[in-house]
């Protein structure tokens, strides 16, 4: 089954920027997450979603496959580099006679990067905080040491590709010569043979464990950041160093206030009374209580500024504020006493109004004319 397009797996266009491109791999990345998604193959789309930002978030691998398409997107150096890629190989091989550098697979090779995700509570997320993690991983076998060979044996040289990894079926064309390359079905590609396996690991040269990781969430993380620990990941193939662990950040909702970057905000409701002769009001903070000064006629919708009192800046540029937007609530359930004052108050203001109300009621008159 053929790959799909890359931008139609993120759901962005072929002109999209890095940053379109982080923001919808950020979303799929939740959504298809094995540890938390319901999703029907949510691993399989998982692992398509973060292929295809890998290669479209970096630049030289976009402008291969722009180009080249999937055989392009998986990687060369110059003319010199096509590797195990079947078809893009022989490419190669036909106009350069054969001359593409080929992989090493006994060459040590970086582990597999790992992604989990963590669930913090909104607060969590303002002030940070130390946390333990149980990582399900490979590990490498410490009977055979990651030989995949039973103690006291060793891998031998595979009889088939003779530890190159690799089956060559060379074709003559009115093109020239066409070198066709396959993985060896014998090895894998690995070159090795083990006919003794590990009874620990089986041949693999890996266990399945969980391993315990402490991780330290900066103050001022938000939904959708990673935090990357380097070495965290699965271990090395043939020696070569792990790959690194990237937790994934979510932020679970607040019931009273919303975040936007470093800034935090909330709406206070305000009495009929407050707005028209002003107060002194408590407003919660994620610091704490303040007190806020109304002035007499505020109007719904008003926004006051408490400087200082937002998120901590993740990469430690100072600190957000927080942004309140006062809504004024008409009472109900009046009593007879306070509609009869609210009648002598309506009286004595007759058609009396503020400049302001005199040009909202004058456009409002307007938007009706004609109708």
């Amino acid at each position: 089954m053929s790959k799909r397009d890359y931008y139609d797996v993120l759901g962005v266009d072929k002109n999209a920027s890095k940053q379109d491109i982080k923001k919808a791999y950020r979303k799929l990345a939740r959504k298809y997450h094995p540890d938390v998604s319901k999703e029907e193959n949510a691993e399989e789309k998982f692992k398509e979603v973060k292929e295809a930002y890998e290669v479209l978030n970096d630049d030289q691998k976009r402008a291969q496959y722009d180009q080249f398409g999937h055989a392009g997107a998986q990687g060369f150096d110059g003319f010199g580099g096509a590797q195990d890629f079947g078809g893009f190989g022989d490419i190669f091989d036909m106009f350069f006679g054969g001359g593409a550098r080929r992989r090493d697979p006994n060459a040590p090779q970086q582990g597999a990067d790992i992604q989990y995700t963590i669930t913090l509570e909104f607060e969590e997320a303002i002030f940070g905080k130390e946390t333990e993690i149980q990582i399900p991983t490979d590990e490498t076998c410490g009977t055979c040491k990651g030989s995949g060979a039973k103690p006291g044996t060793q891998p031998k040289t595979c009889s088939t590709c003779h530890g190159s990894g690799q089956m060559n079926h060379e074709q003559s064309t009115p093109f020239g010569r066409i070198v066709n390359r396959r993985v060896c079905h014998t090895c894998q590609g690995t070159g090795k043979e083990i006919p003794h396996k590990c009874p620990t690991c089986h041949g693999s040269g890996k266990v399945k464990k969980h391993k315990r990781i402490q991780v330290s969430i900066p103050a001022g993380i938000d939904e959708g950041q990673q935090i990357r620990i380097a070495g965290k990941g699965e271990p090395g193939i043939n020696g070569g160093p792990p790959g690194d662990l990237f937790v994934l950040i979510q932020v679970k909702k607040h019931d009273f206030f919303e975040r936007d970057g470093d800034n935090i905000y909330c709406e206070m409701p305000l009495t009929f009374t407050q707005a028209a002769l002003g107060d002194e009001v408590e407003v919660p903070t994620v610091h704490g209580k303040v007190k806020l000064k109304i002035p007499a006629g505020t109007q719904t919708g008003k926004i006051f500024r408490l400087k200082g009192k937002g998120a901590p800046n993740v990469r430690g540029y100072g600190q957000g504020d927080q942004h309140v937007r006062f809504k004024v609530v008409t009472p109900t359930n009046l009593t007879e006493r306070e509609k009869e004052l609210l009648r002598e108050f309506n009286k004595l203001r007759g058609h009396s109004s503020t400049e302001e109300d005199s040009s909202l009621f004058k456009r409002l008159k307007n938007a009706f004319k004609g109708d």
